[in-house]
């Protein structure tokens, strides 16, 4: 199969990327919190910086073969955690949603797992530090509501939002593989999956 794969058809198109509704029931999403406790169990999130030094409002670890890390060397993907283990293995579960929605047979390298706490957020950005454009993202929301926004390939211009709720995944692929994009904000206390509250994101990607 190539890059592109088949997949599922999403259920909306927000500037190219396409969303998919209640992917995960409650049930699944619950699951999957009690999978990605083992992963921050084995690799503790942290808090990065970007390459000027500014703190982040996201805490982040992440699992598969490589973790995407940030400070004042710049943006790029280690193979160890910052403390120097070894990132432990994506869920089953996160691979099967993978497959499910890309229609791809390759497994992603890399599965970011960023907390957003009350008023954190993540600017736009584009997902580049990967080698080949052509394998799609892949994101997936647990918790809190957050406001998506996506934009173009190049900054500034139009962009579009939709708030995405707990279960709703998100592809970005094709002409949207390198759309701006980034969360304005939660709405803090907006769901019960997680008992603190906040929201959870996991971003799926092939690196090599």
């Amino acid at each position: 199969m190539d890059a592109q794969g088949s997949g599922k058809t999403p259920d909306l198109d927000v500037g190219g990327a396409g969303v998919f509704r209640g992917y995960l029931d409650r049930a699944a999403q619950e699951r999957l919190v009690e999978d990605l406790r083992d992963v921050v169990a084995a690799a503790p999130l942290f808090s990065p910086v970007t390459g000027r030094g500014k703190p982040m409002s996201v805490r982040m670890t992440s699992a598969g073969k490589y973790g995407w890390y940030s400070d004042r060397r710049g943006y790029r993907y280690e193979p160890r955690h910052p403390d120097g283990m070894d990132w432990p293995p994506i869920p089953e579960a996160v691979l099967a949603l993978w497959h499910d929605v890309t229609g791809v047979d390759r497994a992603p390298d890399c599965c970011l797992v960023n907390f957003y706490g009350e008023g954190a957020r993540m600017g736009l950005h584009q997902d580049r530090d990967e080698a080949d454009f052509s394998w799609p993202v892949v994101s997936v929301s647990l918790g809190d509501e957050g406001l998506f926004r996506v934009g173009g390939t190049t900054r500034g211009g139009k962009t579009q939002s939709v708030w995405l709720t707990s279960g709703d995944v998100v592809v970005l692929g094709g002409d949207a593989r390198l759309a701006y994009h980034g969360v304005d904000r939660i709405k803090f206390g907006s769901s019960t999956l997680l008992k603190d509250g906040g929201r959870i994101n996991l971003t799926l990607r092939v690196v090599d």
